[in-house]
């Protein structure tokens, strides 16, 4: 009788092992934030908040701070990570402004831009009017310091 290198058991053990990882819950991304979920989720947003919650310019190249939006949702995963659809802004003192512009989550302060900035997204882009810091549906802010 030939042997063939895996026994029975060695086989079992080896599916055993394997089967998590076929209906294993949605990888997570590793943030400052904590673990989050970076699949799209279709349930309702509840809430918004943004990743990292405070930055200087300073610390990041060139001056581009990228921040996550993470929603949380009414089914999981939840949190996770709000991959499109996010509208971006800036403001300061409640007021519009153009010393920082966010692109796709990149925040970026103008030459001689200086001082504490609220970077805003909301997760509900279908509005008609989306005020100064956001505030169309669920919101998050983080605090961006421009030198």
């Amino acid at each position: 009788m030939k042997t063939y290198g895996l026994s029975l058991l060695s086989l079992l053990i080896l599916a055993f092992v394997m089967t998590p990882a076929c209906g294993s819950p949605q990888p997570k991304v590793k943030t400052n934030c904590g673990p989050v979920a970076s699949s799209n989720n279709t349930g309702g947003l509840q809430s918004v908040s943004l990743c990292p919650t405070v930055a200087d310019a300073q610390q990041y190249p060139d001056g581009q701070v990228p921040f996550l939006a993470i929603g949380v949702y009414t089914t999981q995963p939840s949190p996770a990570l709000i991959p499109s659809g996010v509208v971006w802004g800036a403001c300061q003192n409640q007021q519009l402004t153009n010393d920082v512009t966010v692109t796709n989550g990149t925040a970026k302060c103008a030459a001689g831009a200086s001082g504490t900035y609220t970077v805003w997204a909301t997760g509900s882009p279908i509005c008609n009017v989306i005020g100064p810091c956001g505030a169309c549906g669920p919101t998050g802010t983080a605090q961006l310091t421009c030198p």
